[in-house]
């Protein structure tokens, strides 16, 4: 990948980016498990059989029984978690910490006593300081590697083969080698509208013309199937409680299990993720100064699945990966118009700079006005939601300094969702000074249940 990673050349030193915590998310999440007298037992007891209990590599596995912290790390893991499986063998800290220096105890504790290693000759790699060394030297190391090689050479001759004629093949320069947005999707995410398509509603008069209004969606989706979708939503109290209110979350898993909301969970397929480029767009952003919770472990509700179903149908398989934003839209404050509106442009960027050529699109979701509590329940306002249409397909910077008593006073408490929307607009080719977005569909429909549902579809 392009994305600039300037740590990697300091010796000694592994750095706990989004790909590192990707990679080691099982390995991680046992040591923390050992947090439980409980768990520390059945550990200490049988070894092999608790590790059958998690979907770690066999190489995660290899380094765990041996011990080896540096092979740990190399396959995802953190120190800080790490330090669980350390404290589960009674080791101190600094114990830990020696272990991986290729020093003896004493000799750790005597440089500790002396100072601590300097930083003179170990900045980058290759200077002449002192912790130059490999960072795995364990024999159990080395073993594994052997046993690696003499297992996968063939493979490993006709991996690199074809890596070198694709790269051969493919273009020097140009954007033609990277992602690139190639539309924007906009839908409300009623969960009415689920609940209609679970239980075959859907050509009954009542929910007949708000389906209607998606065919032509259906249509356009077949003939420009993306790669990948990025996907704003709101979770609606399913994964992220009272206890954790994180303002924007991106999931960085392979897969997402369909949640149970209270119904038991949707008859729809799993979600499939795309791990790398959700990394790489979360590494990218917050060094944008974004600040993005990561998600290794995520459920999606309605607010995903439903505008899945709205624009594919009901297949066996979703036809294409996706990578859930939950953005909190529940408890305020929530993120201004503005903040989501540059939000979407830091995204745009991220993935302009990932080195695959993926088409993707950028879905928002959540509106238009509707208010679910309070006396006030059941507000619609046709005028301004169609305003709001109008003003995000042909003004949005204008749109996103919209303040969020407007959006209430005007389109409901729930209809500050709409606030998603501009992520996916910000992410658009001519807000960064492209040509202006070709509107490939619009519909507009009241109700679904208790909202007003607005669609839109703007091409790059």
């Amino acid at each position: 990948m392009s994305l600039e990673k300037p740590y990697l050349d300091v010796p000694g030193t592994t750095i706990f980016d989004a790909d590192q915590s990707r990679k080691g998310y099982w390995l991680n999440q046992f040591c923390m498990s050992l947090m439980k007298a409980e768990n520390r037992q059945r550990f200490k007891a049988d070894e092999d059989a608790y590790l059958a209990d998690w979907p770690m590599t066999d190489e995660q596995k290899a380094a765990v029984r041996a011990r080896d912290l540096n092979w740990m790390m190399r396959t995802g893991g953190n120190i800080y978690f790490l330090s669980k499986l350390g404290a589960t063998d009674g080791l101190s800290f600094q114990q830990m910490a020696g272990s991986m220096t290729g020093m003896t105890e004493q000799q750790y504790r005597d440089m500790m006593i002396g100072g601590g290693r300097s930083a003179e000759g170990n900045r980058v790699v290759g200077e002449g300081g002192n912790a130059q060394g490999a960072p795995v030297q364990s024999e159990a190391w080395r073993n594994w590697q052997s046993w690696r090689e003499s297992q996968a050479q063939e493979a490993l001759a006709a991996q690199i083969e074809n890596a070198q004629n694709a790269s051969k093949a493919r273009p020097a320069t140009g954007s033609a080698n990277h992602a690139r947005i190639t539309a924007s999707v906009y839908s409300s995410h009623v969960p009415a509208i689920g609940a209609a398509i679970d239980l075959g509603k859907t050509g009954e008069p009542y929910w007949q013309p708000l389906f209607a209004g998606f065919e032509p969606t259906k249509q356009w989706m077949r003939e420009n199937l993306p790669d990948v979708v990025f996907l704003v939503y709101n979770d609606h109290a399913t994964n992220f409680d009272l206890s954790v209110i994180p303002t924007f979350a991106i999931g960085t898993a392979a897969e997402f299990e369909p949640a149970d909301e209270g119904y038991g969970p949707r008859p729809v397929p799993k979600v499939m993720g795309h791990p790398e480029l959700a990394s790489h767009i979360a590494q990218s952003v917050i060094q944008q100064d974004f600040d993005l919770t990561i998600v290794n472990e995520l459920k999606v509700d309605h607010g995903l699945t439903v505008p899945m179903n709205l624009m594919f149908g009901s297949p066996a398989q979703w036809p294409c990966r996706v990578i859930p934003l939950h953005v909190n839209v529940v408890q305020y404050p929530v993120p201004s118009g503005g903040r989501c509106f540059a939000l979407g442009q830091a995204i745009r960027r991220a993935i302009e700079s990932f080195d695959e050529p993926l088409k993707v699109q950028i879905w928002g979701t959540g509106g238009m006005s509707h208010q679910l509590q309070g006396p006030r329940a059941g507000l619609i306002n046709r005028e301004w939601d169609n305003r709001f249409l109008d003003r995000l397909i042909a003004d949005p910077e204008d749109l996103a300094e919209m303040p969020h008593i407007e959006y209430v006073r005007e389109a409901g408490s729930e209809g500050i969702e709409l606030v998603m929307w501009l992520i996916a607009r910000g992410a658009m080719a001519d807000v960064a000074g492209g040509p202006a977005p070709r509107l490939a569909h619009r519909f507009f429909h009241v109700p679904a249940s208790n909202t007003a549902v607005g669609h839109l579809i703007l091409e790059n």
